[in-house]
Parts: C-alpha cells; sequence; structure tokens
C-alpha cells in the first residue's frame, strides 16, 4: 500500500484552493485530524486522551457513523472540537460519478452541519472539486500518520509524525476500527511530546 506520508509542497502548489497546512505563526500549534468516526469505545478514548492536554482537533465524519452513534458525535460538538463532512458512505471519489458523490455528500451534511470537507483516501475527481468548493472549504493535510495501514507498527506512525510534522501542521489519524492498534500506540505519544515543547492543540475553524 503506497501513500505519501508528508504532501510535497509541489502537490500543495498545483492545487492552491485545498487547505494543506495552517498558517505557521510565532504561537506553536499543530492541527490534528481524525477521519472516519464517530466509533463506540474509540472516539470517546480519543477524546479522554484530547482532555489531558485541553487539546482541540477536528473530526471529519462518515454520516452513517453519524446515523449510528449520535451520541458520541454530539460530545464532539459539547466539547469544543471542529467537525468536517467525510462523504456519508466513505466513498472513492475516482470510482464514482459526480452526481452520485455530491449526492452522498448532501446525505451525510444533512447530519453534519458544516462547511468543511474531506475527502475519503484523499480521492477527488476536478468536477466534483470544483461543485463542493462552492459550499466546502476543502481541507487536505501535510502529514498522514498510516494510522490505517495494517502493514506498519504504531511506531512507525510515530516516526511519520515526528519526521514530519512542524508549526501548522495538518495531521491526520483515523478513530477507526482498522487504525485502533495504531492509533492507541501513537496519540498518547504525539500530545505528549508536542505538549512538552510548547506547542498547542487547535481546531480548524469551521
Amino acid at each position: 500500500m503506497y501513500y505519501p506520508v508528508y504532501t510535497s509542497k509541489w502537490i500543495q502548489w498545483l492545487f492552491p484552493s485545498y487547505l494543506w497546512r495552517m498558517e505557521a505563526t510565532t504561537s506553536k500549534k499543530l492541527f490534528i485530524t481524525f477521519d472516519d468516526g464517530p466509533i463506540p469505545m474509540i472516539t470517546p478514548w480519543v477524546l479522554e486522551e484530547l482532555r489531558r492536554y485541553n487539546a482541540k482537533a477536528t473530526f471529519f465524519c462518515v454520516g452513517a457513523n453519524v446515523q449510528k452513534n449520535p451520541m458520541i458525535y454530539q460530545q464532539l460538538l459539547t466539547e469544543g472540537h471542529s467537525v468536517g463532512n467525510h462523504t456519508f458512505n466513505h466513498l472513492n471519489g475516482w470510482t464514482c460519478s459526480k452526481k452520485k458523490y455530491l449526492e452522498n455528500v448532501a446525505r451525510c451534511q444533512d447530519e453534519i452541519q458544516t462547511n468543511l470537507f474531506r475527502p475519503p483516501y484523499g480521492r477527488l475527481s476536478w468536477r466534483q472539486a470544483r461543485a463542493l468548493k462552492k459550499q466546502y472549504k476543502i481541507v487536505m493535510w501535510d502529514v498522514i500518520a498510516g494510522d490505517f495501514d495494517p502493514n506498519i507498527s504504531g511506531e512507525d506512525c510515530w516516526q511519520n509524525i515526528l519526521k514530519h510534522a512542524s508549526n501548522g501542521s495538518v495531521i491526520v489519524l483515523h478513530d477507526s476500527k482498522k487504525a485502533w492498534e495504531r492509533l492507541r500506540y501513537v496519540l498518547p505519544k504525539l500530545l505528549a511530546y508536542y505538549n512538552e515543547r510548547g506547542f498547542v492543540f487547535e481546531a480548524i475553524p469551521q
């Protein structure tokens, strides 16, 4: 399974309308994002870890999971985190029509009222993107831990972050069953390490 752990500057330059990272400021900030939830046990655990550091994050939620777990979704909002649309059924934009994709995004929007959108797998056709940009800020990332990848370890995920994260980075993790083994290793390390070095963790503004 190949995926770039760090999004190169030329990719960011090619797609300037997407949000890849936040502007670096004199105060050190990281923007942790979680894809694919909310999931029982896993998302509440994430919230508990974030609470320890007064950290805020952005959760790109799958509409079907919000529908199944409305109380967990409400907890995200109550605790001051940002939420984003991640389609209703976690669709791959490269393998479905513009019409089907936009309908699925709209179905998710019925569950999640937000102006943030992240495409599952980071995959969008230009026609889908052009339509979505009228309503949403399309949020990508500059660092992806790879916690969804069963072929790497939690330590590998941590090293991916450690090597590439910097002030203003948007980091991708997953509050999903598939990622759980690696997520529970890497998230406490990430929070502790960067907190000790004076970073704060903020949500992407909606």
